[in-house]
């Protein structure tokens, strides 16, 4: 028997099959990185490209991220090496519910008996216990605009979607000396081989999702340009600007302007490209 593939299971194939290849052969995914300081009570504590923050308070730790679960050691050392401890871990968050960012949450969460708070549109990806997803414990449905607050630190959830339904960029204000710095983590804004944005029956409002996206992003006032990928904000070339001493290199709300702009472009050419071509699959 034929079978016949709808622009949403093709959607899924292509997802599936691209998130598996990238994890085979993107070797940074699962490479260990320095864990630093960014600026203030936040710091980096992921791989060298999938990124994992950590904003330690007198209450405890807030957790931004959990990889893959064969990264939960590397994550382990890192916020150990800062002088911190894994098990005062009391809030995970995440950026989306894709197993790149997100498979180690349940994992995280039993070790630590952290608090799972996760943007509504991304809950069911969270608790689902199909292969490759997390199968955690959603404490807190949050919502757009929500603030996660612990121990002085306060974060606020803005629903980016169209890369998940429940995308979401962080921000939070952290000092660095007399200064008070706006720190954006975004969730992504990236519609990635094989994403539909036309005829899409399980997203019908993928494209203009991705359109919200950009607007919010485009209003974040930023002074520190991080992301869910260290390839968004060029967390490598930073880090050895870091180790050289100087200004701080996250410290680019240039980039960040430059950043959301070139994923719009790239946002708008597959649009157009996918509604010009009515039927046709979502290119490769």
């Amino acid at each position: 028997m034929r079978m016949r593939l709808t622009a949403t299971s093709l959607f899924v194939f292509c997802f599936l099959g691209a998130t598996a290849l990238l994890a085979q052969g993107n070797p940074d995914w699962h490479r260990d990185f320095p864990a630093f300081k960014i600026a203030g009570d936040l710091y980096y504590v992921g791989t060298a490209d999938l990124a994992v923050y950590l904003v330690n308070t007198p209450q405890g730790n807030i957790l931004i991220n959990s990889d893959f679960k064969q990264d939960v050691p590397a994550i382990k050392k890192s916020i150990e090496q800062l002088g911190f401890k894994y098990g005062d871990t009391k809030i995970i968050l995440i950026s989306h519910a894709h197993g790149d960012h997100d498979e180690a949450t349940g994992l995280i969460q039993k070790e630590t008996g952290a608090k799972l708070m996760v943007m509504d549109g991304d809950v069911r990806e969270e608790e689902s216990t199909a292969p490759g997803r997390p199968g955690a414990r959603v404490d807190r449905v949050l919502h757009d605009g929500d603030k996660v607050e612990l121990g002085g630190a306060t974060l606020v959830a803005h629903l980016t979607p169209g890369h998940t339904k429940g995308c979401t960029t962080w921000t939070l204000q952290v000092r660095e000396g007399v200064r008070t710095l706006n720190a954006v983590i975004i969730g992504s804004p990236n519609a990635n081989p094989g994403y539909v944005l036309v005829g899409n029956n399980n997203y019908p409002e993928i494209a203009q999702d991705y359109v919200k996206t950009f607007a919010v992003l485009r209003s974040l006032p930023c002074d520190l340009f991080l992301g869910a990928h260290g390839g968004y904000f060029g967390l490598a070339a930073k880090y050895a600007k870091v180790k050289a001493g100087g200004a701080n290199p996250f410290i680019d709300p240039e980039g960040y302007k430059a950043y959301v702009e070139e994923r719009n472009q790239s946002f708008q050419k597959e649009w157009a490209w996918q509604k010009a071509s009515p039927g046709s699959p979502a290119r490769p």
